[in-house]
């Protein structure tokens, strides 16, 4: 049933992430309660330790004011900005990084798996081209709301076609459409929002989504303050990485007669799949 497969996406992808940080020897940092008991040189050595990561592409997607975009995270947030890159830096090297960072941005893509290594308290940010609805195309954001993982999700989306740049050109898989008729190839260019679609090969998909984008940082700062605006404490809320037990198994419920005045029921199951991986005593079952 649902319930089962909820909790077994969950329990394979927090297995996974333990299982990554404990074979790169790297510890998890925890955001803690501010203001208990706390000195103030405590609080400022803590701010001083928060930086931001910015996931740098150097190929396809590219943030084309990448260098604005970072003066404008580090002024507006006062924390210092890393850039990372699949390209050019090992995963080990990018985990160690993200496991202490305080928000993490970057553009729509397969990078954004490794906030799975982010802190909690953290904060994604995930920025789209021009004419890909955010609300279509949301792994990043499903992730982040796992119970568990206590990360704050914000999305940001490009309106303005002027600071899009497209690749008509390139091979098929990199966004390219010259292999398209003419008249597709111009209702493509034509098209204000990606309609939806099946995964992956989809050409308007791939023409808007392998957009350089040149990001608008008024709009950009003021979507990311208003996203801030809507984070919760984790002081406040209590944890949310309860696992609980999956249905039962192979339910059955049988009965025989006896004699005229008796009759047995007999109900058996078979326990959730996930109950020898939990930690309890005692489990009851209601019938």
């Amino acid at each position: 049933g649902k319930d089962n497969i909820l909790v077994s996406r969950q329990e394979r992808l927090i297995s996974f992430f333990k299982a990554v940080m404990e074979k790169m020897n790297i510890i998890r940092v925890e955001e803690v309660e501010k203001g208990d008991g706390s000195s103030e040189g405590e609080k400022d050595k803590e701010k001083k330790d928060e930086y931001i990561v910015v996931f740098s592409r150097s190929t396809t997607r590219l943030i084309l004011n990448e260098a604005e975009l970072i003066m404008a995270l580090a002024q507006e947030f006062q924390m210092r900005v890393v850039t990372l890159s699949l390209e050019e830096q090992s995963f080990s090297s990018i985990v160690q990084m993200i496991s202490s960072a305080t928000i993490l941005v970057s553009m729509h893509g397969a990078q954004l798996i490794t906030s799975l290594f982010l802190p909690r308290g953290s904060v994604v940010v995930e920025l789209f081209p021009y004419a890909v609805n955010p609300e279509q195309y949301t792994p990043y954001k499903t992730l982040a709301s796992l119970p568990g993982m206590d990360l704050h999700y914000i999305s940001w989306r490009n309106n303005n076609e002027d600071n899009s740049i497209t690749h008509p050109d390139r091979p098929w898989e990199q966004g390219g459409i010259a292999h398209l008729e003419k008249e597709e190839q111009e209702r493509i260019k034509m098209s204000k929002d990606v309609p939806r679609h099946l995964c992956c090969r989809n050409p308007e998909w791939l023409f808007r989504i392998y957009q350089d984008t040149l990001v608008d940082i008024p709009s950009f700062l003021e979507v990311l303050k208003d996203g801030m605006k809507t984070k919760p404490s984790l002081r406040k809320s209590k944890p949310s990485g309860t696992l609980h037990p999956g249905r039962v198994r192979e339910p059955q419920c049988q009965t025989s007669v006896q004699t005229s005045n008796e009759a047995k029921l007999i109900v058996s199951w078979q326990i959730p799949w996930n109950l020898k991986y939990l930690k309890v005593r005692e489990v009851k079952y209601e019938v």
